[in-house]
């Protein structure tokens, strides 16, 4: 079932090893800064890399702003995952004040 976390809702299960959390971002916006204990799969791989991603756990799908994560949860929703968008993406995440990794990281432009 698809569903919206917020970025606190999204820290708290990644601390708490409840869900995955996926960064859907490109490569440069990732190394630029991500969520630490996050992995990285483009949108463009996400239906070739699908395999990779456990269908028995909550997925939560993550960019810059929520729009590419929302495509994302639509279609693993579909597929019959546990999927959730975090809810305006890094730019959300920062503006609550969490962590960025790596120390010093940013929220690239696309």
């Amino acid at each position: 079932m698809a569903g919206e976390y917020t970025p606190n809702d999204v820290a708290r299960l990644l601390a708490d090893g409840e869900a995955e959390v996926i960064d859907v971002r490109a490569p440069h916006e990732h190394e630029a800064g991500h969520i630490a204990g996050t992995r990285l799969i483009e949108l463009s791989e996400l239906s070739a890399r699908a395999g990779e991603i456990d269908s028995e756990r909550p997925v939560v799908f993550y960019c810059r702003s929520g729009a590419r994560s929302a495509m994302a949860t639509d279609a693993f929703a579909q597929a019959g995952y546990d999927a959730h968008n975090m809810t305006g993406g890094m730019l959300a995440w920062e503006a609550s004040g969490l962590p960025i990794a790596p120390d010093g990281g940013c929220v690239a432009e696309p």
